[in-house]
């Protein structure tokens, strides 16, 4: 959220990802980001949040009225948390190569480094209660 705040001069919407919103799927990875998304609520009251959601719900304001209505950040997220490395991962080279083959928005090269980003969701990991 420091990050967004700084880098970028925004105030951060975070959305905690998961491939259930809301409760649409029941598995251990989703309670797992509940846990998080609760967790962070706690420690950081000051901070706009909510999960789990997918990533349609967190971005796009029409699916986030369909899927979470109630929640102050989806359709309107502007950070994104993703579940593990691994996700996070794809979705980084996901944006990188289809904003590289975009020629009206800047260079892939003006995205954080992938290893700023695991770096990140490591941390953010490692902080969590359930995944110590």
């Amino acid at each position: 959220a420091a990050t967004a705040k700084v880098m970028a001069g925004i105030e951060p919407r975070i959305a905690m990802l998961s491939f259930s919103t809301k409760g649409s799927a029941k598995h251990e990875a989703v309670d797992k980001v509940v846990a998080a998304t609760n967790y962070v609520k706690y420690a950081r009251p000051d901070l706009m949040i909510d999960g789990e959601l997918q990533v349609d719900a967190a971005i796009i304001p029409s699916v986030a009225r369909l899927k979470a209505p109630d929640s102050p950040v989806a359709g309107n997220a502007n950070v994104l948390i993703f579940p593990s490395l691994e996700a996070g991962n794809i979705g980084y080279k996901l944006v990188q190569r289809f904003w590289a083959r975009k020629r009206s928005v800047p260079s892939a090269r003006a995205l954080p480094s992938r290893s700023t980003i695991s770096r990140a969701v490591a941390a953010w990991m490692t902080s969590c209660p359930s995944w110590r």
